[in-house]
């Protein structure tokens, strides 16, 4: 990503007394209708990357700021506008429109980034990606709200294209205004630690039962327990276990849930016509059937019962937010994690029958590898297992809440309005969408094959 050189941030500072074009935008020009030096409307400065080769074309035109790059596919470009008089802890609304032509990946291609400054100074490698664009047709709309720190004086506004790909973008306006600030979105999410022996399935059922009656007693919003959550210590097997769903079992889980008003994941084996397949239902704060998810990664325990495996990551809504679910075994795969999050999910619940133990003898455990998951995703995970520790996780990988041993609750409160970002990259939820190529992924959708050479 570019970079503003104190140099250039110095020269787009412009005389920000001049009346704005909308009231309150501290962006001076922001329709681009004022004619500045050269090719470039009044306030706006182009910026360009270090090689010059890859230099897209920024100029005005008719109805505003034209960005393109017609002989280099890989080209990249833009404006940017420096203000002065920010405020520390204000927050500030940004927005902007953009017409876009033959650009064929919008998320990737056209961004806006706001850069909190100190005397000039940048505050992070980074600044903040706005989100958007949201497309209507070829029209791109751009609408953040962020918070300054409370060392900032300045900011500056940059509008960037990134590989047009033989397009370009029409910039129409943009504006940094002030706004109160977004409230927090929190949510209390559980684990349950729970390993019943020597049981049955009626048994299991009543305790997972008095789990929740406990995540309620807590005002917890969604609680995770385990995979297969009949079977666990019963020695009943998948012909005795398996039914429809809904089903008995879902039923009477519903019934608890809608008692203590809270979102519930739980681990089934279900039947369908002639298919088994182990399955997670979500169940919402009324005890209805909010979703399923069908565990698509099979190990050999499971395949050569017959299992069915799933072909789909759904994401379902919560009313705290986009949520998903994987099996166990599905851990061992980052690709599952990685489609839950581009489909949007904002916490991973994972029922799960293996382990999350620490690491041993330097090797990575599961652990580690379920906090790499929400790290590499941007997603809070929560984890019910069998053998290790139930654990809630941030987003940035770190363990909230941890349970082990005895039977219980792992829970944590987690805001997922957070936008707690990675120093160097940013908030890598925004981010890293952006800069993936799935362009060059063809090996990872491919057939599996041995390779040439042992």
């Amino acid at each position: 990503m570019s970079t503003i050189s104190l140099a250039v941030m110095a020269a787009v500072a412009v005389a920000f007394a001049a009346a704005a074009e909308v009231p309150g935008n501290l962006l001076a020009n922001g329709d681009f209708t004022a004619a500045g030096a050269g090719d470039l409307p009044a306030g706006w400065a182009a910026w360009r990357p270090l090689w010059d080769h890859a230099a897209c074309t920024v100029r005005k035109a008719d109805g505003g700021l034209r960005v393109e790059s017609a002989q280099e596919p890989f080209g990249v470009g833009g404006a940017v506008q420096a203000v002065a008089g920010i405020r520390g802890g204000q927050a500030y609304r940004v927005q902007a429109a953009a017409e876009l032509k033959a650009i064929t990946a919008p998320l990737r291609s056209v961004m806006v980034r706001l850069q909190w400054t100190r005397a000039g100074k940048p505050l992070t490698p980074h600044g903040w990606i706005v989100r958007g664009p949201v497309m209507t047709g070829s029209a791109a709309a751009f609408d953040d709200v962020l918070i300054a720190p409370a060392e900032a004086d300045g900011a500056t506004v940059q509008l960037e294209v990134k590989w047009p790909q033989g397009g370009s973008v029409l910039w129409r306006n943009a504006r940094l205004v002030p706004c109160p600030a977004p409230a927090p979105r929190k949510v209390k999410l559980g684990a349950v630690y729970l390993k019943p022996q020597n049981s049955t399935p009626e048994k299991n059922l009543d305790l997972w039962c008095e789990q929740i009656d406990a995540a309620g007693k807590l005002h917890l919003d969604a609680v995770c327990l385990g995979e297969d959550i009949l079977a666990v210590g019963t020695g009943r097997n998948l012909r005795d276990l398996a039914e429809p769903i809904p089903g008995p079992t879902s039923e009477r889980l519903a019934a608890v849930a809608r008692r203590n008003q809270l979102w519930v994941v739980a681990g089934l084996s279900e039947r369908e016509g002639p298919r088994a397949y182990n399955t997670a239902i979500l169940l919402d704060r009324e005890g209805r059937l909010a979703g399923k998810y069908r565990k698509t990664h099979l190990p050999r325990e499971e395949w050569m019962k017959g299992i069915t495996p799933g072909a789909e990551y759904p994401v379902f809504q919560t009313d705290f937010g986009p949520v998903a679910i994987q099996i166990c075994y599905d851990w061992f795969f980052p690709e599952v994690a990685e489609a839950f999050a581009l489909g949007g999910a904002r916490v991973l619940f994972a029922p799960t029958w293996g382990t999350t133990f620490p690491d041993q003898d330097g090797r990575a455990e599961g652990e580690t590898v379920f906090r790499v998951r929400a790290r590499d995703n941007g997603l809070a995970l929560v984890a019910c297992v069998y053998d290790g520790s139930s654990l809630v996780i941030d987003p940035l990988g770190r363990v909230l809440a941890s349970k082990k041993e005895q039977p219980g609750l792992a829970w944590a409160e987690v805001d997922l309005a957070s936008r707690e970002p990675l120093f160097w990259v940013g908030h890598w939820s925004e981010v890293g969408p952006r800069d993936r190529m799935p362009e060059t992924y063809g090996p990872l959708v491919a057939p599996a094959t041995l390779p040439a050479k042992p």
